[in-house]
């Protein structure tokens, strides 16, 4: 029997044990907006890895509007729901974290023991040679590329961290090269659409849910597979879920116990400092 009682929730991390699975929706209110709205319908139409690898044009697009969205996505700043998992974590309550974000704000809130499920926008790798880089770096090379090009563009940020910009503009972005091979083909260090998350890091989140006593979706709506395949085998294993997001999701209330639809920053806020205070008493 599902439970939307927010007590159910306090009570359940409340027994330790817990391992968080997060999502876009807990990043969105750092200002980094999500794939899926409310209803869980894609509100964004990502560029593949296939695309990025077989097009000059598409890599261009890509950096292009990536270079315009950069620092406005490198300046996000955890927010009330980052700090809260982290203060759980602290308190030995959350153990490991599984997140399918790629904005690193769970460790910038002091989290550990986080892993990227998806990779991180933080480093870029040529997908010719493997060559690993910090996106600070290659955004200091498309500077030094690209004197002249605007990136004040207002559009809004998109999930990725790029921003949408006009067309004309893009056939004069120059792209930066692997210094190790000399090729064009970088990409962001993040698992994109039309990859695999890598088999070793899948068998290790695998572990860590058979290790976990309880299950707390953050903000998933886990349309894909690469998050809902940790719910599944958490059911085939008795382990209890516990949801809190905003909106549709597709765990069904036969494989989740307590479902709270609700913003996530006050929520997790509320339930850290309830537990904060139970201890101190």
């Amino acid at each position: 029997m599902v439970t939307t009682d927010p007590a159910a929730l306090t009570e359940l991390v409340s027994r330790g044990g817990v391992l968080a699975l997060t999502g876009a929706g807990l990043s969105t209110e750092s200002g980094i907006p999500d794939y899926r709205g409310a209803d869980g319908q894609r509100r964004f139409q990502p560029m593949t890895a296939q695309e990025l690898l077989a097009d000059p044009t598409a890599r261009q697009r890509y950096w292009a509007r990536s270079y315009v969205g950069w620092p406005r996505f490198a300046a996000a700043e955890p927010n009330p729901g980052h700090l809260a998992v982290a203060a759980l974590q602290q308190a030995g309550l959350i153990g490991p974290i599984i997140t399918q974000n790629v904005d690193g704000l769970h460790q910038a809130a002091g989290a550990d023991d986080v892993a990227e499920l998806h990779g991180s926008l933080t480093h870029v790798v040529c997908m010719h040679c493997g060559e690993r880089y910090e996106r600070t770096m290659v955004d200091d090379w498309l500077q030094l590329a690209n004197p002249d090009f605007d990136r004040s563009a207002t559009g809004p940020l998109r999930p990725d961290g790029d921003v949408a910009i006009a067309e004309s503009l893009i056939g004069d972005f120059r792209l930066v090269h692997c210094v190790i091979c000399g090729s064009d083909l970088l990409k962001p260090d993040v698992v994109m659409f039309g990859e695999s998350v890598p088999k070793d890091l899948v068998e290790q989140c695998f572990a860590r849910v058979q290790a976990a006593r309880a299950i707390l979706v953050l903000g998933s709506s886990l349309a894909v597979m690469s998050g809902y395949r940790f719910i599944r085998r958490a059911v085939r294993d008795g382990i209890p879920v516990a949801v809190v997001t905003h909106g549709w999701t597709r765990a069904t209330d036969e494989e989740v116990s307590i479902r709270i639809d609700a913003p996530l920053g006050s929520t997790l806020l509320s339930l850290a400092e309830t537990l904060a205070g139970r201890r101190a008493s």
